[in-house]
């Protein structure tokens, strides 16, 4: 086995062969884990390990003999890059002029608030993020953040209400913003009053959304990286739904929607707008 240590590309072919077989039968693609396979087959070759089989093939007998394997495969493919204000231009520019636009939309239809998914919001950075453009912001004085986070991963949504980042999670966050982590120990921990307009919700996107309806659904580097094209298509006809006329889908800076899909604006590459009519 060899993968390398710098950009997770895969250089192990036997789990090369693995994933390409097994990431279709979980509704994922190939293509979406090429940068970063080399972390999944560290996780697999853990858990071959921890399994007592010999190799990815016992471990393939295993998945035929035990469905319930294939949850924690499905685990082990969790792809969880994050950190305070990663890809720092989109989210000046959001913070600069989408979410005034926004607040100004909702304002003008007598809402004093802002609903805002977090899909895929891994262990919170994203969402806080959000939290902390209000906070210190002028994002608009008398709108009020209401900030749903989602993810399937247990573990991750633990570790976000807990609110502790090492150090790297914050290296892209404006200087003026750190006064609301307090330090312990090796960590930096956000205060609860920057915590309290996100609420974290357990939730698979692929076989659920939330009921609620947005003004802004932020779904970046997970369903359009990496899901399977029918799935990506159908997700995102389910994600005009959820939004309000006029509401904003905003995507990771190198993705885009597979094909058009009705009610759907193309703004830019990676940011949609509801139609209003």
């Amino acid at each position: 086995m060899e993968t390398s240590s710098n950009d997770g590309a895969v250089k192990d072919v036997d789990c090369i062969h693995f994933l390409q077989w097994s990431l279709p039968r979980l509704g994922l693609r190939w293509a979406g884990f090429r940068r970063v396979g080399g972390q999944v087959c560290k996780r697999l070759h853990r858990r071959v390990a921890a399994l007592g089989l010999k190799d990815l093939l016992d471990y393939r007998a295993r998945l035929a003999a035990d469905k319930e394997e294939w949850r924690q495969l499905d685990g082990l493919c969790r792809i969880s890059i994050s950190r305070f204000y990663r890809d720092q231009g989109v989210w000046r520019w959001l913070e600069q002029d989408l979410l005034p636009q926004l607040a100004v939309q909702a304002s003008a239809h007598g809402e004093n608030r802002l609903r805002i998914w977090s899909a895929g919001c891994a262990s919170g950075e994203e969402p806080y993020t959000l939290a902390l453009m209000f906070a210190f912001g002028e994002v608009h004085a008398n709108i009020k953040p209401e900030i749903l986070a989602t993810d399937a991963g247990p573990h991750l949504l633990a570790r976000a209400r807990r609110a502790c980042y090492p150090g790297s999670s914050l290296r892209e966050l404006p200087a003026k913003r750190r006064i609301a982590f307090a330090r312990s120990g090796e960590e930096f921990c956000l205060g609860p009053e920057y915590r309290q307009p996100v609420r974290f919700l357990e939730q698979d996107i692929r076989q659920d959304l939330p009921t609620e309806r947005f003004d802004l659904v932020l779904c970046r580097n997970l369903v359009f990286t990496y899901f399977e094209t029918p799935l990506q298509a159908a997700i995102a006809k389910r994600l005009t739904e959820v939004l309000v006329p006029g509401g904003l889908l905003l995507l990771g800076c190198h993705e885009s929607l597979p094909e058009a899909v009705p009610g759907l604006m193309q703004e830019r590459p990676w940011l949609y707008r509801r139609e209003t009519a």
